[in-house]
């Protein structure tokens, strides 16, 4: 848990995502194509991403990836995201974080 709250500390967006996730590619690209540049942590590339997976998990992600993290604070998953950017409000809140400068 520690691991998660210190990696999502450091930039504004923090994507925990796995290289062969279709919703996870979606997230990555949907922000991409806003002008984001997101921390990206593929959990099945790097040393310990079992650790961050059950620490997510505990955290209320279900399932585990994407788990979005904005301005610090767990936005959620796939679903999540997209509700919120179909309800407008993803893009302001990418703007508070410092993520979006336009």
């Amino acid at each position: 848990m520690e691991r998660v709250t210190k990696l999502v500390s450091e930039r504004s967006v923090v994507i925990f995502s796995k290289s062969s996730c279709c919703m996870c590619h979606t997230i990555k690209t949907l922000l991409s194509d806003f002008g984001v540049n997101p921390e990206v942590h593929e959990l099945d590339e790097i040393s310990g991403g079992r650790d961050i997976e059950q620490a997510l998990l505990r955290l209320g992600c279900n399932p585990s990836v994407p788990a979005v993290f904005i301005g610090g604070e767990l936005v959620g998953g796939a679903n999540e995201v997209m509700s919120l950017h179909l309800n407008r409000t993803l893009i302001p809140m990418l703007r508070r974080a410092g993520a979006l400068w336009v």
